[in-house]
């Protein structure tokens, strides 16, 4: 492979395998089923106690399905994740259950957990006898936790269930034991970026700010940027693939407009620039070929054509004999007086008289002949085409002019030059030399570093919100000095969105540029931003296994209702919903009918 040159991978999902039924209980309760339910991927394990927790989750696939094709009509039904192998050619059958990252549709969070419940193994009949701990968005509105919660005790009827935030999950799990943290966490994924403030280990709600941008809208901004340079590629240019260059080729500038004047030396391009190699057919176009070659090919599909044209006469003339030998049989029992057989079979041949079955023996027979008649003129054409497929070469003396041909062509002269050309030379044809690898390969260059510049300045894509940077500066500015000092010295940033090389240095520059002068901050990468709030999760769900001021059971849900939610050390605050009282239309009727009444009594005393 060339330098700088790199081929699309185009992974395509495997199908998940469906596991051994989960484990049973361990003491007294049983095992927490742990749920990072993600607007990009739904990841789904075992929280098992001991002092190997178990493996990483279970189960990881992409948070979408399709319907098959003729499902409502008993063909097969809606594909989840994985099924789905590659997404691209099911992409405008795709249905997600989250509008930005709030499960809105419940049917398709239905299938999503019947997919996890079904290949991890729960084997419970009619229910799941596991407490969940599932992650949901910050802030979530009070009607998507009520229909969370009403599908998982209707329907599932789970004994209790834990809701909590990603982020702060994964902050859970990259913090120190035992300690009360304080921090700001900034987190941004598939969907949205958000940037948590955290004091003392529990959320400030009330400051907590989110910008409506993530790796959904960098991948499309890619794909727009890459579509409109290569136009000929549009097809070609798809989001998975504008997802594997960020993933993989995609990084942050410290300095966003110093990194795009470097981008200008084209010694800097050349060692820099990402050559996306497109997939494309060796096979060259038929302009291409020679004539000889052309005349070769049509001669060879002629002779297939001809070939075929052959082989469908002598089907049909054995099926047509056939047919008539049949007839014939059926007129010998005619001829042989056995009218019973006889009609028996002219009823099963659909005819009403022997005259009719006359006519169309004469009519079969004459068809037949001549299906004959064009199978052996068909063989001697081809034997005459076989024998001549070399052309008559003319007589070399009818080729030279005479001299009355000559003597006319004098009469233009000034059509054609005076001069006798001398020996000719023989011409050499220079065909141009087409490269096809490289004129399917994407010079992936400042694109590189534009995509993912969009978190930072959102109007590079015309959208009127503000940066990481600014939201940030803004939180900041509502807290007091030193709540600012202690915020700013851990600033912590998870999500799959922050992996992009030089995430981390970007943020300690904006941090540098809007903190005073000699303070200090200090910046955190989680360990592993995609998979650490499925970890924090699970070791919360441990620590927390007997303490039941923790968890929401199906006898509080009945009593209390879907939008109940206790809160702990990763959850969202629980802000009731208190609606003014209105007076209804009766009241408000009846007191007009009292004030009427009133004004009447008021008059018969005046008269």
């Amino acid at each position: 492979m060339a330098a700088n040159v790199f081929p699309f991978r185009d992974a395509r999902a495997a199908p998940d395998p469906v596991l051994e039924a989960g484990p049973v209980a361990h003491g007294p309760l049983p095992v927490p089923l742990v749920l990072d339910n993600g607007s990009f991927q739904v990841r789904a394990g075992w929280a098992c106690p001991g002092q190997d927790p178990g493996p990483e989750p279970r189960l990881q696939f992409r948070a979408v399905c399709a319907r098959g094709r003729g499902g409502a009509r008993g063909g097969s039904g809606p594909q989840v994740g994985n099924a789905l192998g590659s997404l691209e050619p099911l992409r405008w059958m795709l249905r997600s259950p989250f509008d930005r990252n709030v499960p809105v549709n419940l049917e398709l969070q239905e299938l999503l957990l019947d997919y996890s419940f079904q290949h991890l193994g729960v084997s419970s009949q009619g229910c799941v006898d596991h407490p969940i701990v599932l992650t949901e968005a910050v802030c979530n509105p009070l009607y998507s936790r009520q229909m969370m919660s009403e599908l998982l005790f209707e329907c599932y009827r789970i004994p209790k269930v834990a809701y909590g935030i990603d982020s702060l999950f994964s902050f859970y799990h990259n913090k120190p034991r035992n300690s009360m943290c304080s921090g700001l966490i900034i987190s941004s994924g598939y969907q949205c970026t958000h940037i948590l403030p955290i004091l003392e280990g529990r959320l400030d709600a009330k400051n907590c700010k989110r910008i409506n941008l993530g790796g959904s809208q960098t991948a499309g901004y890619l794909q727009r940027l890459l579509q409109l340079k290569y136009p000929g590629h549009l097809a070609a240019i798809t989001l998975s693939r504008m997802e594997e260059i960020l993933h993989e080729h995609s990084y942050i500038a410290e300095n966003y407009v110093e990194e795009l004047h470097k981008w200008r030396c084209p010694d800097y391009y050349e060692n820099n620039v990402h050559k996306m190699q497109l997939p494309f057919s060796s096979k060259l176009l038929g302009s291409t070929l020679t004539s000889e070659e052309k005349q070769e090919r049509r001669q060879q599909q002629l002779r297939r054509l001809q070939e075929l044209n052959a082989r469908r006469r002598e089907e049909k003339l054995q099926l047509d004999q056939e047919r008539l030998d049949r007839l014939l049989y059926v007129q010998e029992l005619l001829e042989d007086g056995q009218m019973d057989q006889f009609h028996k079979a002219l009823i099963e041949l659909n005819m009403d008289s022997p005259e009719e079955l006359q006519s169309y023996i004469q009519k079969l027979s004459a068809a037949v002949e001549q299906a004959k008649q064009k199978i052996l003129q068909a063989e001697v054409n081809l034997e005459v085409d076989v024998v001549d497929s070399k052309p008559e070469t003319p007589d070399l003396e009818q080729l030279e002019p005479s001299l009355e041909d000559v003597e006319s062509m004098n009469d233009f002269d000034p059509l054609f030059s005076e001069e006798t050309p001398g020996v000719e030379k023989p011409v050499t044809t220079v065909q141009p030399v087409f490269n096809l690898a490289a004129y399917h390969q994407l010079f992936v260059g400042t694109e590189r570093i534009r995509a993912p510049e969009i978190i930072f300045q959102p109007s590079l894509i015309g959208e009127e919100q503000a940066g990481i940077a600014e939201t940030l500066q803004y939180i900041l500015d509502r807290y007091p000095k030193d709540i600012q000092e202690m915020l700013v010295q851990n600033v912590f940033l998870t999500g799959g969105n922050t992996m992009y090389p030089g995430m981390k240095a970007r943020m300690e520059k904006e941090l540098l540029e809007m903190r005073p002068f000699q303070s200090s901050f200090q910046v955190q990468l989680a360990s592993n931003p995609v998979l650490d709030a499925w970890y924090g999760a699970r070791d919360w769900a441990l620590d927390h296994l007997d303490d039941n001021e923790v968890w929401i059971t199906r006898k509080e849900y009945e009593e209390k209702g879907g939008e109940y939610l206790k809160e702990h050390c990763a959850s969202n605050i629980y802000v009731p919903i208190r609606l003014p009282k209105q007076a209804s239309r009766s009241s408000d009727a009846q007191a007009s009918s009292k004030g009427s009444a009133a004004g009447g009594g008021g008059a018969g005393e005046q008269a």
